[in-house]
């Protein structure tokens, strides 16, 4: 698996920080909160939904539709103030582009948004913050989560951070929230890339589980300055429910 790329063109901030393609027909986007919208255009249809939201709300939602916007019109699919809707679970979609998956998600003044083509798709981006002994446990293998203990606590929090990105954007990818149990999602201390399949149950005693099939997944350790996870499954799969 390859390491994600640049999208070539223009980009209205600083080197390196434009377009990423993780796959063919993957690509992503990562961003300030306030550069996105210090030099993108708000859409009009994006900007009276988040007229009534509370003022740090209103700025996570504008600025990740923004960068979605942004990152569509790069690989030729431009939105041209269509509007970008969210399911019931909260997972936003493109009234009459259902051949397109899209994901969005914010962090402490970062945003990120995920497009694949004919696929669905997962991005997730954390801004490193404390984690108990109880979540290391719960989300690593008992030998990183050993070694993620004995770290300096902003090393811990930044590896972590790598590691949970991931996580979530696989479940993210399949359409599903905490019921995709993102913490069995299987990703080592410092891995880049990745495969998972999972399963799919209502926790119901007998109840066979139903698998989601192959989600691939990138963490561009070199990439960006936060910790940032993209996950995408085999075309033809755009997933209709669950989260961003």
């Amino acid at each position: 698996m390859s390491t994600p790329t640049p999208t070539p063109g223009a980009w209205p901030w600083s080197p390196g920080a434009g377009p990423c393609t993780a796959a063919e027909g993957v690509h992503y986007l990562v961003g300030r909160s306030e550069e996105v919208l210090a030099v993108l255009p708000v859409a009009p249809a994006d900007r009276a939904s988040a007229a009534a939201l509370p003022p740090w709300r209103a700025v996570e939602y504008t600025a990740s539709r923004t960068l979605l916007r942004a990152l569509l019109r790069e690989i030729g699919e431009d939105l041209r103030g269509g509007p970008v809707a969210a399911r019931p679970g909260g997972r936003p979609y493109l009234p009459g582009r259902p051949d397109l998956g899209v994901s969005l998600s914010h962090s402490g003044g970062w945003v990120a948004a995920a497009v694949g083509g004919n696929s669905g798709v997962g991005v997730d981006v954390q801004t490193p913050a404390p984690v108990g002994d109880r979540l290391l446990r719960l989300c690593c293998s008992p030998g990183d989560a050993e070694a993620l203990t004995a770290l300096p606590e902003d090393s811990r929090r930044r590896e972590f951070a790598w590691i949970f990105t991931v996580q979530e954007a696989c479940v993210k990818a399949v359409g599903a929230g905490l019921s995709g149990r993102p913490w069995n999602v299987p990703v080592a201390l410092g891995q880049r890339t990745g495969e998972w399949t999972g399963e799919r149950t209502d926790g119901r005693a007998g109840e066979r589980a139903e698998t989601w099939g192959r989600v691939s997944w990138c963490a561009p350790r070199d990439r960006h300055p936060v910790p940032v996870g993209c996950a995408w499954t085999e075309p033809s799969a755009v997933p209709t429910g669950g989260r961003r």
